[in-house]
C-alpha cells in the first residue's frame, strides 16, 4: 500500500515528464490550430457557411473519434515493451495497429458518405445539412493517412523521439492556412468553395502529416515496419489489442459525443448559437491540448516505469503529471475569464455570433481545471493499461449527469447556449473526481505489465 509521499516527484522526475510533455503538447495544439484557421477562415465568409463548418467536424470526429481512441493502445503497449527491452513485442503492435487503421478507414468512410441523411434526422438547420455534408464527404480522402499519421505518432511518443512529429505539425499547418486561402476563397484560379473547400486542405494536409512523419521518423520506425508476417494478422492477438483499445475509444466517443450531443442541441438554438458554440468550442480545445500533452506524456513515462519493473517511478510521474496539470489549467482559465471578448472577435465579425461565443468562453474558463485533470488521469491509467473503468466513469458523468443537467438548463430552464455548457462542466467534474479516485486507488496496489503476445498483467 502507497501514500501520498509516494506520488511527490523529484525536480528531476518532473523535468523529465515536463521535457516530455511539451512537444507533445505542441503536437497536440498544432492539430487543433488547424481547426482554428478553417473556423477563422470560413468565418469571414458567411454565418452560414461557419455553421457548416461546426457541423461536419462535430460529424466527423463523432464517427472518427472512436478509432483514434483504439489506436492510443499503443500508448501502453509500445512504452511497456520499450521500458522491458522487448523490441518483437514493439514491432508486432506497430504493425497490427496499422492493420487495424486500414480496417477503421472503411468503417469511417461509410459513416462519412451518409452525413447527410444523418444530420438530417438529427433536426439541423436545413440550409447548412448540405454544406456540411459536403464537407465531411471532402474528408473521406484525408481519412486513412489521418489514422497513419496516429500509429506513427504514438509509437515516436512511446519511444521518446518527438521531433519528427513537431516538424510535420508546424509545415502541416502552413500547408492547410495556404489551401484553406487558396481553395475557400477561390484564389490562384481555383473556384470559391467556401466550407467544402476547407474540407480538401484538411485531407490534403493529413496526407502531408502522414507521409512527413513517415520520413522524418523512418530511421527510427523503420526496424519495426520490417518482417510483418502471418503473425500481425493473427486474430487472437489483433483482438488483444483490441481489447485494450476498444474502451479508450468508447470513452472519447462518450466525452466527444457529450461535446457533439451539446453541439447538435445548438443547433436547435439556431445559426449563431451553433456558430458560437464552435468558436468557444476551439478555444476550449486549443487549451485542452496542453492537459492532453501532459496526459500523453504520463502515459508513455508511467508505462516506461512498468515495464521496467519500477512501481515508484509510475507513481511519482503520475502524481507529477497532476501538479504540472494543475499549475498549467489554472492560468489558461484566468484567460478565458478575463478575455472572453478579445478572444471570440479573432474567429468572427457577426455580432450575433459573437456575442453567443462571448457568453461561453467564460463557462470554459471554470472547467479548465477538472477538464484537465480527468485526461491526465486518463493517460496515467493508460500507462497501466487501465482502461475499462474510465469508459464507465465517461457515461456516468457525462451521460447520466451532465448532459441532462445541460439539457434542463439550456432549454426546460430557459438559460439557453450557456445552460447547456454548464450541464458539460457538470459532466467534466463528476468524471474528474471518480478518475482522481480510480487513479489513487489502483496505484495504490500493484502495477504489472500488459503484453499482447503473453499473459496480461
Amino acid at each position: 500500500m502507497s501514500g501520498i509521499r509516494d506520488f511527490r516527484p523529484s525536480l528531476a522526475e518532473l523535468r523529465r515528464l515536463v521535457s516530455l510533455a511539451l512537444p507533445v503538447a505542441v503536437v497536440q495544439m498544432g492539430l487543433v490550430s488547424q481547426g482554428l484557421v478553417d473556423t477563422a477562415m470560413v468565418g469571414r465568409v458567411t454565418e452560414a457557411q461557419l455553421a457548416a463548418v461546426t457541423l461536419g467536424n462535430l460529424y466527423f470526429f463523432g464517427v472518427a473519434v472512436f478509432g483514434m481512441g483504439l489506436l492510443l493502445a499503443l500508448d501502453p503497449l509500445v512504452s511497456q515493451a520499450y521500458g522491458a527491452g522487448d523490441h518483437d513485442e514493439i514491432r508486432t503492435s506497430v504493425q497490427r495497429g496499422l492493420v487495424l487503421s486500414v480496417l477503421l478507414t472503411l468503417l469511417t468512410a461509410v459513416l462519412l458518405a451518409l452525413a447527410e441523411p444523418v444530420l438530417m434526422l438529427l433536426g439541423q438547420p436545413e440550409p447548412v445539412v448540405p454544406v456540411a455534408a459536403g464537407y465531411a464527404r471532402a474528408l473521406i480522402a484525408g481519412m486513412w493517412p489521418f489514422y497513419g499519421f496516429v500509429v506513427f505518432r504514438q509509437v515516436l511518443q512511446a519511444l521518446g523521439k518527438v521531433a519528427p512529429i513537431v516538424w510535420t505539425i508546424v509545415l502541416a499547418n502552413l500547408l492547410n492556412a495556404f489551401a484553406n486561402w487558396v481553395l475557400v476563397f477561390g484564389n490562384l484560379g481555383a473556384p470559391a468553395m467556401g466550407a467544402v473547400g476547407s474540407g480538401w486542405a484538411t485531407s490534403i494536409s493529413r496526407w502531408f502529416m502522414c507521409l512527413a512523419v513517415l520520413i522524418l521518423g523512418l530511421r527510427l520506425l523503420a526496424p519495426y515496419l520490417r518482417g510483418a508476417g502471418r503473425e500481425v494478422l493473427r486474430i487472437a492477438a489483433l483482438w488483444r489489442v483490441a481489447r485494450l483499445g476498444v474502451p479508450i475509444g468508447l470513452q472519447l466517443f462518450l466525452e466527444f459525443g457529450a461535446f457533439g450531443a451539446t453541439g447538435i442541441a445548438m443547433g436547435w438554438l439556431g445559426t449563431a448559437a451553433l456558430a458560437g458554440h464552435q468558436i468557444a468550442l476551439n478555444l476550449a480545445a486549443f487549451a485542452f491540448m496542453i492537459p492532453l500533452g501532459i496526459s500523453q506524456a504520463a502515459a508513455v513515462l508511467v508505462g516506461r516505469a512498468v515495464g521496467e519493473g519500477r512501481p515508484g517511478n509510475a507513481r511519482r510521474y503520475a502524481g507529477g503529471a497532476i501538479l504540472v496539470c494543475c499549475a498549467v489549467m489554472s492560468v489558461t482559465a484566468a484567460i478565458f475569464l478575463t478575455l472572453p471578448g478579445p478572444l471570440a472577435g479573432q474567429f468572427t465579425t457577426q455580432a450575433e455570433v459573437a456575442r453567443v461565443a462571448m457568453a461561453l468562453i467564460p463557462v470554459a474558463g471554470m472547467f479548465q481545471l477538472v477538464d484537465g485533470l480527468q485526461v491526465v488521469c486518463t493517460g496515467v491509467l493508460r500507462g497501466v493499461a487501465d482502461t475499462l473503468r474510465p469508459m464507465i466513469y465517461n457515461v456516468l458523468g457525462f451521460w447520466v449527469f451532465g448532459l441532462p443537467v445541460g439539457l434542463l438548463l439550456g432549454f426546460r430552464m430557459g438559460v439557453g447556449p450557456v445552460g447547456l455548457w454548464w450541464g458539460l462542466a457538470a459532466g467534466l467534474g463528476a468524471v474528474a473526481v471518480m478518475l482522481l479516485w480510480r487513479m489513487w486507488s489502483r496505484f495504490r496496489g500493484s502495477l504489472g505489465r500488459f503484453a499482447v503476445s503473453g499473459p496480461a498483467g
